[in-house]
């Protein structure tokens, strides 16, 4: 995994903004209806170039493909693996139910939504269909981000994220297996092959892993802390199974408390789950801590220090508001992340979460983006200058 020791690095957690066009037809194709399949190839093709190329103009060091070429960032799995049918009609967060105002508010916000809380079940034996559509989107990514109009801005390092089987598990429910430990086991032999193929392909693998924070709302609400834990535990054995053979350094785990414009009154602290974190056999692993409700979670990683193996990636930035951060406030996140590490060539500054988690449902308009992943850079930078002893503006 890639580190530097003369500046702070700069990634963010994966998904990008989609155009419209493009988004319709990943929805009309994950509800089965008729699309334009050559249309939707050259819409992916127009996506992911115009994706590399804007985070290359924004100094983004450690890139991907912004996620162009799927639906949302776990529910296009059912349409690479058999055993899933239905609707599994997953539970909404408990803020939702105490404020009516915000459901009927993301409503009229998102009238045409990809399928998240009305995704598919597991109704049968899990097996994976075809690596096929995955190796695709490696090759597509690639092929534009090695593009010799673009070999000027080449990425440092490039990554690609696939879902945990946690995540998996609590958004497509079990309906045939005789436990949410035996589900989780199920995934965990499948997703491997993915897994498997981004590793094979030479990118860094980011498993993205909301469930380990956000289904403490959701989900798994009605226990108590301890109990969700242990939850997580189980959640974390099962990336280490579907990791197996592949080397920590070469794998990034992404966990948050969901990404939508929310009171969050109910998320956990992250020091009660940071423990089970550092229990994932990854490299790097990346957090909330830019948004005004984990903002001040940087006491939690100077109570439990991060292992030696690890990198840090905090969210500098957040993602759910057209506020574009100040180069000078990022700088001052990245500072705070650095002295809880206590070691800045440790520590990459990201996002809090992606800016186009599902199609449809993008809380920040496409040009904020840029400007903050803009700001992330010239954050960077600035703290960079003071971190090594440079100075700064």
């Amino acid at each position: 995994m890639l580190t530097s020791t003369e500046r702070i690095l700069t990634t963010h957690v994966g998904s990008l903004p989609r155009s419209e066009a493009l988004s319709d037809l990943l929805v009309r194709r994950e509800a089965g209806e008729a699309y334009d399949a050559d249309l939707l190839d050259a819409e992916m093709d127009a996506a992911v170039r115009r994706s590399v190329e804007r985070q290359r103009q924004a100094g983004i060091d450690i890139g991907n493909d912004g996620e162009q070429q799927r639906v949302g960032f776990q529910t296009y799995v059912p349409q690479r693996m058999a055993g899933f049918g239905g609707i599994s009609r997953r539970p909404r967060g408990r803020e939702f139910e105490e404020l009516p105002e915000l459901v009927a508010y993301l409503t009229r916000r998102f009238p045409h939504r990809s399928r998240h809380q009305n995704a598919p079940a597991c109704q049968g034996e899990l097996r994976y269909l075809d690596i096929e559509p995955l190796e695709r989107e490696i090759a597509r990514f690639k092929g534009l981000a090695a593009a010799p109009a673009a070999a000027a801005g080449a990425f440092a390092e490039s990554f690609m994220t696939a879902p945990s089987p946690g995540i998996i598990a609590t958004t497509m429910l079990n309906q045939h297996y005789s436990s949410h430990e035996a589900y989780l086991a199920a995934i965990a032999r499948e997703m491997r092959h993915e897994y498997q193929a981004i590793h094979r392909a030479g990118l860094l693998l980011q498993i993205d892993a909301p469930d380990l924070a956000m289904e403490r709302t959701m989900l798994f609400r009605d226990l108590t802390d301890s109990a969700f834990v242990r939850q997580c535990e189980l959640g974390v054995a099962a990336i280490n199974a579907g990791l197996e053979g592949i080397s920590r350094e070469r794998v990034r785990l992404h966990v948050c408390h969901g990404n939508w414009e929310g009171p969050h009154i109910h998320d956990i602290a992250l020091e009660v789950i940071l423990p089970v974190l550092y229990q994932a056999k990854v490299g790097a692993l990346s957090i909330e801590l830019a948004n005004p409700r984990h903002a001040h979670e940087t006491a939690a990683l100077k109570a439990n220090p991060l292992p030696a193996d690890m990198l840090l990636l905090p969210g500098v930035i957040e993602s759910t508001s057209n506020f574009v951060e100040h180069p000078q406030v990022v700088a001052g996140r990245i500072a705070a992340a650095v002295a809880a590490v206590g070691d800045r060539e440790r520590v990459i500054a990201s996002a809090d979460c992606g800016f186009g988690t599902f199609a449809n449902r993008e809380w920040v308009i496409e040009p904020v983006v840029w400007l903050k992943l803009k700001a992330l850079r010239d954050g960077a930078d600035l703290a960079s200058a003071r971190l090594w002893g440079r100075g700064a503006p």
